[in-house]
């Protein structure tokens, strides 16, 4: 199974990957015999990979850093690169691979300081693979610092560097950057075919998998975590029952405030699997004995990872948030689809009672008003509105419609 066969519905940008990918082992293969070079490439230095959530953005990066890290010997047969059994590939795609580093952001930005020991690795040959590989997972998060680094090594990088950003549009990507990268655009995958791709390779029943695709609209990740996950499939039943809950004041402000406090959950849940761990392995690099204390001079390095970790949080608390409203946004879609007697299929088939209840008590406009809140609440926790008042200005929305 190649590592082409995880992205889906994405068959033109497979092929496109795939050509790049026989174009790059040729090119590290004549430069290994010191052979004449090819001439004409469909492979760069600098990829940019867009497309809405769900459709697998960064799952298709990590697929083409694998198949630039083939080491399968079919390759010199003919077969193309992204085997997905070879050790190049299986650690790429599990993050293990030493020449491929993978950068993601902890908090709301990527800090310059974030990136220098990336920037700079990526002008360094490949230690131990084919090609030096740095893949930016949310690129659009880049600061105005953080992105000026990556523009100077992407105007020059080295013979062996392929740098890839990963962002929800072209346009969350600077002038600069952009203009020096091949941009590919993936979309978002048929309601069919995330529902074969849980029959196929998660083995799950297909009237369930049909049931998480047509829920998500074809996002991917949230389609293969709500049919695999009971706690998932939990958390939206609850959020979908949340229009029915604001019916007064005081319902209003409970519901914001369970919502609040799930999503807090969700990021103590993360902090307690991973803070613990990281900081006691910080302490063994440093040099600390079993339970004893840090060495002198060392403080400030353990006051940047409780930094890190909490910028974490936050970002996890976010995206929980991020997820409920996306959820919200659905239900309230599926509300105006019934009123406005669309044929668009229901995505919330499950919540059919709820549906039919609030699109015959309120109107198409009544609804428009409601979406229009939950993006307002997306853009408050944009600019950093405490968590709490953005969601009770939400919830107070949905009840007076």
């Amino acid at each position: 199974m190649t590592v082409w066969d995880d992205l889906v519905g994405q068959e033109k940008v497979s092929e496109q990957l795939a050509a790049a990918a026989r174009d790059a082992d040729a090119f590290v293969t004549a430069a290994a015999s010191e052979g004449p070079l090819p001439e004409a490439s469909s492979m760069t230095h600098a990829w940019l990979f867009t497309g809405p959530p769900g459709a697998g953005v960064t799952r298709t990066a990590r697929a083409f850093a694998a198949a630039l890290q083939c080491v399968s010997p079919d390759r010199a047969l003919g077969g193309v690169p992204g085997c997905g059994f070879c050790d190049g590939c299986h650690t790429a795609l599990f993050g293990t691979h030493a020449d491929v580093s993978t950068v993601t952001a902890v908090g709301a930005e990527i800090l310059v300081k974030d990136m220098r020991d990336t920037v700079r690795k990526s002008f360094t040959s490949p230690a131990n693979g084919r090609w030096q590989i740095i893949l930016v997972e949310d690129a659009e998060r880049l600061n105005e610092k953080s992105a000026n680094a990556v523009l100077k090594a992407v105007e020059e990088p080295a013979p062996r560097t392929v740098w890839m950003l990963c962002a929800p549009s072209i346009e969350d990507v600077l002038p600069t950057i952009r203009s020096r990268c091949r941009h590919l655009n993936l979309r978002t995958p048929s309601v069919d075919a995330v529902a074969d791709m849980l029959v196929r390779r998660e083995s799950i029943e297909p009237p369930v998998a049909a049931a998480a695709a047509r829920a998500t609209q074809g996002h991917v990740d949230r389609a293969r975590r709500l049919a695999t996950d009971p706690a998932a499939r939990d958390r939206r039943a609850a959020v979908l029952k949340l229009p029915l809950r604001v019916e007064d004041v005081g319902g209003a402000l409970r519901a914001a405030q369970e919502l609040v406090d799930a999503a807090a959950e969700d990021a103590k849940q993360l902090a307690e699997d991973m803070d613990g761990k990281e900081a006691e392995e910080l302490k063994a690099a440093l040099g600390a004995a079993q339970g004893g204390r840090l060495p002198r001079g060392t403080a400030g390095v353990m006051k940047e990872l409780e930094d890190k970790q909490k910028r974490r949080r936050t970002r996890t608390q976010r995206d929980s948030l991020d997820l409920a409203l996306t959820d919200l946004t659905t239900f309230y879609r599926d509300v105006l689809a019934l009123q406005l007697g669309s044929r668009v299929a229901i995505a919330n088939a499950d919540a059919q009672d709820a549906l039919d209840r609030l699109a015959h008590s309120s109107s198409p406009e009544a609804t428009l008003r409601r979406i229009e809140a939950i993006a307002a609440c997306g853009e408050a926790l944009d600019r950093n509105v405490p968590p709490l008042l953005a969601v009770e200005a939400m919830t107070m929305a949905l009840r007076s419609g």
